[in-house]
């Protein structure tokens, strides 16, 4: 039964990631706005909404003990953009070779690119700071908190204002297909217009957050039954479920060539998952330094950092992500041993 729900809640993913991808990209084209900032703030910060309810809700809810709380909510803030750094962009990676090869070329647009991952480094490395600060300074930790907030929405802002250049250097989104409600509806006289995208857009963003709580749910179960703690389970098991959204998107956006939109989708949700939930693990969870969480951050940073430098050194290619998905497997290691 619980191999049946995972099942469902995967199609449901998958469906809602098609429709939302569809409706995005006619968003951005309607509201003349490059690739850049589509993926990186609309699809990112839409995408990652099911896995930033997850230690939200662990943190501020009164189910279970405070203990599993806290140690979901470290657990989920920490595996997020762990996952994304490495997991996820070596499947990118993989999804790519298969069309590319893994010598071929990755055309992303370097500069938001850039901006994302240094943004993410940036406040991913403070947040790290954290942890080794002692509780006793409670002023020093909520500073930090502060900054990481600000540090977003500077951030955002940096983006929004990069858009028109970009667009003009031919950067804008453009759909590649019809938007489906009209395509399935026009028969019945329905028109395209920004109502009748935002409209596919929730219907799309509905069923990915209905689809990961079901395999959440169904993960939960299965870890159970397993015998996995409550961080292990936040670390590991969590973002696989909650970063599907993200992985399908890229996924579907890599493999019709529009690269821009795929790594942006997954580094914009990098930088808002590394710097608005450590602020909130910082203000309401012990955020304090225990092995698996010490490695995960070192993982994360270094699998960053190593994205950063290869897109410095020139053309980035799918065989470069190996090591990130190598990264993902060291962690496995470290956790499980």
């Amino acid at each position: 039964m619980t191999l049946i729900l995972l099942l469902i809640a995967l199609l449901i993913i998958l469906v809602g990631a098609e429709t939302f991808t569809n409706a995005l990209e006619h968003m951005g084209q309607r509201l003349k706005i490059s690739e850049g900032v589509t993926g990186s703030i609309f699809a990112a910060v839409g995408t990652a909404l099911p896995e930033t309810m997850v230690p939200i809700v662990a943190v501020l809810s009164s189910a279970a003990t405070q203990q599993v709380r806290e140690e979901v909510g470290v657990g989920a803030i920490l595996g997020a953009p762990l996952m994304l750094s490495t997991l996820t962009l070596f499947l990118m990676a993989a999804f790519a070779a298969h069309k590319r090869g893994w010598s071929g070329h990755f055309h992303p647009e370097r500069s938001g690119l850039k901006r994302d991952l240094s943004w993410f480094l940036a406040a991913f490395a403070l947040g790290t700071v954290a942890i080794f600060i002692p509780h006793e300074l409670a002023l020093a930790r909520g500073v930090i908190a502060l900054t990481l907030v600000v540090l977003y929405f500077v951030y955002l802002m940096l983006t929004i204002r990069a858009s028109a250049r970009l667009v003009a250097d031919g950067h804008a989104t453009a759909a590649d297909n019809p938007l489906y409600l009209t395509h399935l509806l026009g028969r019945f006289g329905l028109r395209e217009n920004m109502f009748v995208v935002l409209a596919q857009l929730g219907t799309g963003l509905a069923l990915i957050i209905a689809g990961a709580h079901g395999f959440v749910q169904g993960v939960e179960e299965l870890s159970l039954l397993l015998g996995i703690s409550a961080l292990t389970l936040a670390l590991l098991i969590v973002p696989v479920a909650t970063e599907l959204p993200e992985k399908v998107n890229s996924i579907l956006w890599i493999r019709r060539g529009r690269d821009t939109l795929a790594f942006g989708n997954v580094t914009g949700a990098m930088v808002f998952q590394g710097s608005l939930l450590p602020a909130l693990g910082i203000l309401l969870t012990p955020w304090e330094p225990r092995p698996e969480v010490i490695a995960g951050l070192v993982l994360t940073l270094a699998a960053s950092a190593y994205l950063l430098v290869q897109l410095r050194r020139g053309a980035l290619k799918p065989y470069h992500m190996v090591v990130n998905g190598l990264c993902y497997l060291a962690y496995l290691a470290i956790v499980l041993a």
